[in-house]
């Protein structure tokens, strides 16, 4: 039949197909039920189960949503789920009975989670987003993404809910994590990595997944930092910030798009014609797949309570642009009668369904639908990629202070004691979004630390002390005991964003697992975890305090999903690390930051206040925004771009190859960079731009540009960055791009509060 004849163009084999197909066949393509509820695995047997069966007959299943996932939310455990060979085997089984048994034959489109690696067992567990974004090494990601992609595909995942470009304005909510950081420019930086990465050089090539954009758009800035909350936002603000990241996504070809849950100005996003038409297709010329959040199409009826019923919700979403609805009930229940009632006309149905047709076809779904069993046994979760994962943890950890020098760490020092909640918890350093983990797989802050000192286990003492959550200060004798002997204390606290893995609880006095048939959640962040404040949860800050009193060195490691606003910790503690979650190879990372093996080379891409009531204090708010409140100015404890290094960096001899330009002119801007210190060390060096005087309000100043280099010691570099329209332009008055006569200050430096500056003027063209 011509749609299976591949030497044909896409277009023409998609419509047809699109002519064959029964008004129910169409409905079945923009669904996508649960993946693990349509098999059985059983003593090592997997048996589609009878439902996935009958719904594939009645009309066809268009797509799978985590087929391969594990974690709490699915009930896949290590114990009931699936080993990389099996996933594969169990996508083959269900692509083959619905190709055999359907009357068209189409494929199954399997959409994964991979936010920072595949929600699979086995599958390489990556640092969060959060940890990526202070990485500033856009290669390094794109690197990464390549490694997901292979993994995922490997097992017949063709399409990633990944990556997410929110722009973070209030860190108190709990998705945090899973963001880049606050700035648009890197997150758009980011976004075209990720993109090339996941996608490759061709969708259906074995190592290339679909990348999925989300949350389309505004979800980092709902009210409150609540999440899906509602977000008021100007419509200048809109299309300036957080819609930059997902433009650059699109013009470097992403493949789908998920819209966000949250309204703007009282309009959802799913329903948001002049999102999903206007600019995204209409403007953009996306020309791939829409789908939904799970359960936003529902959410239409009850939560924001603009349709009456299920019906109207689907109508409404179809008509505005959506294409598929993940969980794909609405669609499922309603589609076929709104048609058939006159509610809905079939060309918009069509439309939709010719758009997944589409990206089946690009991603070679219909010449091979199969995944290779033994390929995904041995690419997924391989030494390559686990290396990957630690060179990204180390260029993700982010060093805040270090007083007197106190780091790195003497291998032949004394001592050590390593204490704290996140210490030895291999869950508490992972994030959310990630599937059940073997206990051997990851390496834990105690665990890398035993490395370094491996021929000396002695000289490393653990405490946990006390639990993320809770009161209970039964550790605190054990912990205090155990720093009184040490020479140095490691301090590992911060967050958990781990839902429970029946891993049981810590017994505080031993620092063992124990299960005591109670669920006793750590979970401080994560998707609906949401807080009203930054600082350390249950009695974190107060086990501190005690230890500290005893004198001793003391070294702080957060890990955690948001920013942590502790004053006394700042000014208190030696050294401070954060090292974000950090993925499975954290603790390795963490040693050897820790021992200097690693010189540490992360920024900040979210500004951390002193305070909650500061919030917010994203750098690149208005000049009008005011300069301080009653008991302190509005200055975060650490700005946006800010980190240290066990080296010193200077800078000199900023430079423009032109000082004045025209309005479409671009001009050459060189600052050296030297490395002042005795250890080599890779810094980020950063561009900024401000317009000194505008017909809009502006930013006071906004990132334009970024470099890391790696520098020995005595060694200088000249960097250089291009700024000509792309940097200087803003949306005027008109809602139109525009690059403004007048004054600019080009800003070059470590961070966003420490930088030399030049002037440029750009003339009338």
């Amino acid at each position: 039949m011509l749609y299976k004849d591949r030497s044909k163009p896409v277009p023409e084999r998609v419509e047809h197909l699109l002519g064959l197909m029964t008004l129910e066949e169409k409905a079945g393509q923009l669904v996508q039920p649960f993946g693990w509820q349509t098999y059985e695995h059983k003593d090592g047997e997997i048996k589609l189960t009878d439902a996935f069966k009958e719904q594939v007959q009645g009309g066809g299943i268009g797509s799978l949503y985590g087929v391969l996932r594990a974690d709490p939310w699915t009930g896949v455990t290590l114990e009931t789920g699936l080993s990389p060979r099996e996933g594969a085997e169990a996508v083959n089984a269900i692509q083959r009975y619905a190709i055999e048994n359907s009357r068209l034959g189409i494929p199954i489109l399997i959409g994964e989670e991979c936010s920072h690696g595949h929600m699979a067992i086995g599958a390489t567990v990556f640092p969060v987003p959060l940890s990526l974004g202070s990485t500033w090494n856009v290669e390094l990601y794109r690197e990464m993404c390549r490694a997901v992609a292979r993994e995922t595909r490997a097992q017949g995942g063709a399409v990633t809910y990944s990556p997410v470009l929110d722009v973070v304005r209030d860190p108190r909510w709990g998705r945090t994590e899973e963001c880049f950081g606050e700035d648009a420019y890197l997150i758009g930086e980011m976004a075209v990595a990720s993109v090339e990465g996941l996608q490759g050089e061709r969708l259906d090539g074995e190592d290339s997944v679909a990348a999925t954009l989300k949350h389309f758009v505004g979800y980092g800035s709902s009210e409150g930092g609540r999440n899906a909350g509602p977000v008021h936002m100007g419509r200048r603000e809109l299309l300036e910030v957080d819609l930059l990241p997902f433009r650059k996504a699109v013009e470097a070809g992403a493949a789908s798009i998920m819209p966000a849950y949250n309204e703007i100005d009282g309009v959802p996003c799913t329903t948001n014609e002049e999102l999903l038409d206007g600019v995204l297709r209409g403007e953009w010329g996306f020309d791939g797949m829409v789908i939904t959040d799970c359960g936003a199409i529902d959410m239409l009826a009850s939560g924001h309570d603009v349709a009456e019923d299920g019906r109207d919700a689907a109508i409404q979403a179809i008509r505005a642009g959506i294409d598929m609805e993940m969980s794909g009930v609405m669609f499922g229940k309603h589609l076929v009668e709104a048609v058939r009632s006159g509610q809905l006309e079939e060309e918009v149905l069509d439309r939709a369904v010719r758009r997944v047709l589409t990206l089946k076809f690009r991603l070679g779904l219909f010449e091979q639908p199969y995944a290779d069993p033994a390929r995904a046994e041995r690419v997924i979760g391989s030494t390559e990629h686990v290396e990957l994962a630690r060179q990204l943890a180390r260029e993700g950890i982010v060093l805040l202070k270090n007083e007197g020098g106190v780091l790195p760490l003497s291998a032949d020092a004394g001592k050590i004691a390593v204490i704290g909640p996140n210490a030895d918890v291999g869950y508490n350093q992972l994030g959310d979004y990630t599937s059940p983990q073997p206990r051997s797989k990851v390496t834990t802050v105690l665990g890398g630390i035993r490395g370094k000192l491996d021929g000396t286990p002695e000289r490393v003492l653990y405490a946990p002390g006390c639990r993320i959550n809770g009161d209970s200060r039964e550790g605190f004798d054990v912990a205090l005991s155990c720093a009184e002997q040490a020479d140095t204390v490691v301090m590992v606290v911060g967050g958990s964003s781990a839902r429970d893995f029946g891993e049981g609880t810590i017994d505080l006095r031993t620092g063992a697992s124990k299960v005591t048939g109670n669920a006793e959640s750590d979970m401080d962040c994560g998707e609906g975890i949401d807080r009203m404040n930054l600082g350390l949860s249950g009695v974190q800050l107060e086990l501190i305090q005690e230890i500290h009193k005893l004198g001793k060195p003391l070294v702080v490691v957060y890990i955690n999903g948001r920013p942590i606003a502790e004053p006394w910790i700042d000014e208190h503690a030696d050294a401070i690390l954060e090292a974000w979650y950090p993925g499975q190879e954290g603790g390795h990372a963490i040693a050897d930051i820790l021992f200097g093996d690693v010189n540490p080379s992360g920024r900040l891409t979210v500004s951390v206040p002193k305070h909650v009531g500061q919030l917010p204090v994203y750098y690149h708010g208005k000049r009008s925004r005011g300069k301080r409140y009653l008991e302190d100015d509005s200055q975060p404890r650490y700005p946006f771009g800010y980190g240290l290094s066990y080296t010193e960096f200077s800078y000199g001899n900023l430079s423009l190859e032109a000082d004045a330009i025209d309005v479409n002119g671009t001009t050459k801007v060189s600052i050296d960079v030297t490395n002042v210190g005795d250890r080599a060390g890779a810094e980020v060096v950063q561009l900024y731009i401000a317009d000194v005087a505008s017909a809009v309000t502006r930013p006071a100043k906004e990132l334009k540009g970024f470099r890391k280099v790696f520098l020995q010691p005595g060694e200088t570099q000249t960097v250089e960055f291009q700024v000509g329209p792309e940097q200087l332009q803003y949306i005027g008055r008109n809602y139109e791009p525009v690059v403004e006569p007048g004054e600019f200050r080009v800003h070059v430096g470590k961070n966003v509060n420490d930088t030399l500056s030049a002037n440029l003027f750009v003339r009338e063209g």
